[in-house]
């Protein structure tokens, strides 16, 4: 957890759009897939900043690459030049926004340079991984002797420990895509979204809304389908964080890294918020936008129903979220961060407002950050 006066503030964030695995970014590695992002991130920036922006680092999220420093290939890649350096971070599916929050510890101990920081992730491209020349699935998320489910079935394990039906789950992801059909609709993406391939929509929107509730359940009895599950998805999501007094945009009030125990990794989003929100004495109701990454609906209720905060609630993923757009692993604790910079920077919320942004990770952890914004 931070909590220093010295905010380092986002003054530009951009994706690419999200695409199923296989499908319209299937032919882009991460790499490729991440330098359009970052270099229309520095544009961005370079057109508001109030100072001459210095870069020092390009740090990414990224747990299924290629690996060869995907921060580095993309640094160079956007064309920033061989004396930008470059990061990798892996916290599963909360790295983009861990990378968030260590660019921005970074400028708080008083390293004056820009970062972008943010993440990456093409499932499309993810190596088949062996060990002695079998192939396996993923790497472990907790050492022999603990929990280590794979993330679908703890999302049914939490359904069951957190007594959280199918219907609330289906009607859950039903919302989110209505919303993120409404968004859509209004081009509220439009000032948000990279080209990466020519495409520019997010491709799982609406998809299942027909047949969600006919779906079958991944396990005999059970609650978790594929129509309240987050499709696994391609994309990049990136943000440039400079000292304070340099732009206006999102300034970085708190982070918070959390752990909880590896059989229910789902609610880790939960403590994390609390966490964020107390460094700074605050409360949820004193919070005007949420974004938490929606891998399952199950996880996203669990963690509202821990906040006391109402699974309809206009405040939070007011765009729709991960169920409705995708989870490109790696990047969407970025994507959550850009959902809040275009909700509240680019929509001209007032100075006074809140944002919050937060993700539940395999291997059970929690990570989330405060934003405020300046004017």
């Amino acid at each position: 957890m931070t909590r220093i006066d010295r905010d380092p503030v986002i003054i530009a964030a951009r994706r690419s759009h999200i695409g199923t695995r296989g499908r319209a970014l299937a032919g882009a590695t991460a790499g490729e897939l991440a330098a359009p992002v970052v270099r229309q991130t520095l544009r961005d920036a370079r057109r508001v900043a109030t100072a001459e922006i210095e870069m020092a680092d390009v740090l990414l999220g990224n747990c299924m690459g290629p690996g060869g420093n995907l921060g580095r290939i993309a640094a160079l890649g956007a064309g920033l030049g061989f004396s930008v350096p470059g990061g990798t971070v892996d916290r599963q599916c909360g790295s983009g926004l861990a990378a968030i929050a260590d660019a921005a510890a970074a400028i708080r101990a008083g390293d004056e340079r820009a970062r972008i920081a943010g993440g990456v992730e093409s499932a499309s491209t993810a190596p088949t991984r062996s060990t002695d020349g079998r192939p396996y699935a993923r790497a472990p998320f907790a050492p022999r002797g603990f929990a280590d489910p794979d993330m679908v079935q703890a999302a049914e394990d939490l359904a069951i420990h957190r007594g959280i039906s199918r219907r609330r789950q289906d009607a859950h992801a039903a919302r989110s895509h209505a919303r993120a059909r409404a968004l859509r609709a209004s081009g509220g993406f439009d000032s948000e979204i990279v080209s990466v391939l020519g495409s520019v929509e997010d491709d799982a929107i609406g998809v299942a809304d027909t047949v969600r509730e006919r779906l079958p359940p991944v396990f005999p009895g059970g609650t978790v389908t594929a129509g309240n599950t987050a499709r696994i998805s391609d994309g990049a999501a990136t943000v440039l964080l400079v000292p304070p007094g340099q732009g206006p945009g999102l300034a970085v009030r708190a982070t918070a890294i959390v752990g909880c125990d590896p059989a229910i990794p789902g609610v880790g989003a939960a403590a994390a918020v609390q966490e964020v929100l107390s460094a700074r004495g605050l409360e949820t109701k004193d919070v005007d936008a949420f974004e938490i990454v929606e891998a399952f609906a199950v996880q996203s209720l669990a963690v509202l129903d821990l906040l006391h905060i109402g699974e309809d609630d206009s405040r939070v993923c007011a765009g729709g979220g991960a169920l409705a757009y995708g989870h490109p692993w790696g990047a969407s604790g970025a994507v959550a961060v850009v959902r809040l910079f275009s909700r509240l920077v680019r929509g001209g919320a007032p100075s006074s407002t809140y944002g919050v942004a937060a993700a539940s990770v395999g291997g059970g952890l929690g990570v989330a950050a405060l934003f405020h914004v300046v004017r």
